[in-house]
């Protein structure tokens, strides 16, 4: 049997010349999920286009994407990298906040990686309950206050006859018992 044109060619005078680097103008696509951390969806494509399609549905979906491109020999640089859950959250609350009447998000807003799923609204609702718990705070201050008051009045009112008299004379020597007197002289 003889060999085909591919097994008797295996050295080459002149070499071919190009890139011998396999797939560099690859994309690779990594997403991951809060509930399934351990188990992430690769996705590799050499159409770019494709890469950005996926990209943004994998964002959509709410995975933490990573977007890299190939530069040869197994190494990838990070294009871009999005938060779908964070970028949810965002659009959610900015519609809830829309919904709410409250004011939008300032453009410059961006929650950092301690909070990361953490929103503007979410912002909002913790100064909006602080604000709350303040002022009934506040009232029930004011209530004790007014209570206090109403109860010193009623007290003024009821002793008014007692505190127009003079004190009465309370002498040791008038008293019925003087406890500093002892037995020798009573």
């Amino acid at each position: 049997m003889s060999p085909t044109p591919k097994q008797t060619r295996t050295h080459r005078r002149k070499p071919a010349t190009g890139d011998r680097t396999h797939n560099v103008n690859a994309y690779r696509i990594e997403a991951s999920w809060d509930h399934r951390p351990d188990d992430p969806a690769i996705i590799r494509t050499s159409d770019r286009k494709r890469a950005r399609k996926v990209f943004r549905d994998l964002v959509d979906k709410g995975a933490y994407v990573i977007f890299q491109e190939h530069q040869g020999w197994d190494r990838w640089r990070t294009l871009r990298e999005a938060d779908g859950a964070a970028l949810r959250a965002e659009r959610a609350a900015e519609q809830q906040l829309a919904a709410a009447a409250l004011p939008p998000a300032p453009a410059s807003y961006r929650p950092e990686e301690h909070d990361r799923n953490r929103t503007w609204l979410a912002r909002m609702n913790v100064r909006a309950e602080a604000e709350r718990r303040t002022a009934e705070q506040a009232a029930r201050e004011q209530a004790e206050a007014e209570a206090r008051r109403r109860r010193l009045a009623a007290e003024a009112r009821r002793d008014a006859r007692a505190l127009m008299s003079p004190p009465a004379d309370v002498r040791p020597e008038n008293r019925r018992r003087a406890r500093h007197i002892t037995g020798a002289q009573r």
